[in-house]
């Protein structure tokens, strides 16, 4: 998903996403009517931003306005999630998702309602925090589709089943919704759909992948161990440092020479440390790892091959066997999401003729990770589908085109999308999408 690629017809597009309806309905036309309060909740939102598992107030918000539209509410679900239900007979149970923490990022936007907040992470550091990720514009989608829905009760038979979740940013909250009953407690649903803000694509396009859509996010630790020693008599010492790098241009190897070309995957090192002193040898390096994959064999083959070549190059480098590198991979990992094709090939049609051909695309898988994973890795019977919808705004794309400006990525600083072309596109793209799953008959 390169912004590059979409830049060629981005005003094109951008237009586009302000086109009028294929479907004759009022649909959105209620979503216009419930902007204003929706904007409303988006800044206040963006200004009062919460750390993951540490939502407290934002939860009290989503539950607060869920109960006053009638779901049945429940609060502290995975410790700060959100879960409400309105059953209304027989019929499909169809799962919306919404993250709500906020990431430990100085916001730089310059909005009139820029989050002041500070909070500390698990680092232990206290930061900023900002919603530097959009799940902001993901919260008020989430409600204005509750709402649209609990006030179309006529229009649709079965179970709706909204989720405020936690932790997206660690990777954890989904799993902890699920790990706290979230398919036993409460209806199981037939589907899951959610939808991301997008930072590469005009506001209001919309984009979805088929099958594997964002990949399995692994992050491995390799402890490298040496015999300390004077810098000037190096051959009275075992380098961890020198072993440590021959570790690092080894392993870039398992992609280019072990994968098959046409099966994607990373193996970034993104931290190297070792030593305190110019003069000194250490006896320890350390380096830190993220490793991208999408299926599970993949994943194996790249977890297999780090840890084999940190043993090799140790035993190369001399060093006996208590002296071997310590490979930990971080438990639970983010697994691959995957968007169960039959159910992404309906849902792009409804929003094809909802919206147009020329304002859903479907685009490349990513390397990027979601624990939206979770929903259809826990039980392989329940279809999922995450999309995203574009959210750079259109004086932007203009400025882009022509060379003037570089665009903010998602978790930057400086990323302030259009929220009301996000939230008023996702809105109706949700409630008409369950609208759709959920006719009136049951059917």
């Amino acid at each position: 998903m390169q912004f590059r690629s979409i830049l060629g017809t981005g005003l094109a597009l951008a237009l586009a996403a302000t086109g009028s309806p294929l479907v004759a309905n009022d649909l959105r036309e209620a979503v216009a009517a419930d902007m204003p309060d929706l904007m409303a909740l988006y800044r206040d939102l963006h200004e009062h931003p919460e750390l993951s598992f540490q939502e407290v107030e934002t939860a009290k918000k989503l539950a607060t306005r869920l109960k006053a539209m009638g779901f049945e509410v429940t609060e502290g679900v995975g410790k700060t999630g959100v879960v409400g239900v309105m059953r209304n007979g027989a019929g499909p149970v169809v799962m919306l998702r919404a993250d709500m923490d906020g990431l430990p990022v100085v916001e730089q936007t310059g909005l009139p309602f820029a989050s002041k907040a500070q909070g500390t992470p698990e680092s232990g550091v206290t930061t900023g925090i900002m919603h530097a990720c959009g799940h902001d514009t993901h919260m008020a989608s989430w409600i204005g589709a509750a709402r649209l829905l609990a006030e179309r009760k006529s229009e649709w038979s079965g179970t709706v089943v909204m989720i405020g979740q936690p932790a997206e940013e660690l990777g954890l909250g989904a799993l902890a919704m699920l790990e706290d009953g979230l398919y036993t407690r409460f209806p199981k649903p037939d589907y899951v759909l959610a939808f991301h803000d997008a930072a590469q694509y005009p506001a209001g396009q919309i984009a979805y992948t088929s099958g594997f859509a964002l990949a399995n996010v692994d992050s491995v630790d390799i402890t490298v161990k040496g015999v300390g020693g004077h810098g000037a008599y190096p051959h009275t010492a075992k380098d961890p440092v020198v072993l440590a790098s021959s570790i690092v241009m080894k392993l870039q190897t398992l992609v280019s020479r072990e994968k098959n070309p046409l099966e994607p995957a990373v193996v970034t090192v993104g931290s190297f440390h070792a030593g305190a002193k110019h003069n000194i040898i250490s006896d320890e390096a350390k380096l830190q790892l993220t490793v991208r994959s999408y299926s599970d064999e993949s994943r194996k083959q790249l977890l297999d091959g780090i840890s084999r070549i940190a043993r090799g190059e140790a035993i190369a480098a001399g060093m006996t066997d208590a002296q071997m590198p310590v490979v930990t991979v971080e438990d639970p990992y983010t697994p691959a999401t995957y968007n169960t094709p039959d159910f992404t090939k309906r849902v792009a049609g409804i929003l094809t003729e909802r919206f147009g051909a020329e304002r859903v695309k479907e685009v490349p898988p990513v390397m990027g990770g979601e624990d939206f994973s979770q929903f259809h890795r826990a039980d392989r019977e329940v279809e999922t589908l995450i999309f995203w919808v574009g959210g750079v705004p259109q004086d932007q794309i203009a400025k882009a085109e022509a060379g003037e400006i570089e665009l903010p990525s998602l978790h930057s600083p400086f990323w302030a999308p259009d929220a009301e072309k996000v939230i008023s596109t996702a809105t109706e793209a949700l409630a008409g999408a369950a609208l759709e799953l959920m006719p009136a008959s049951g059917g």
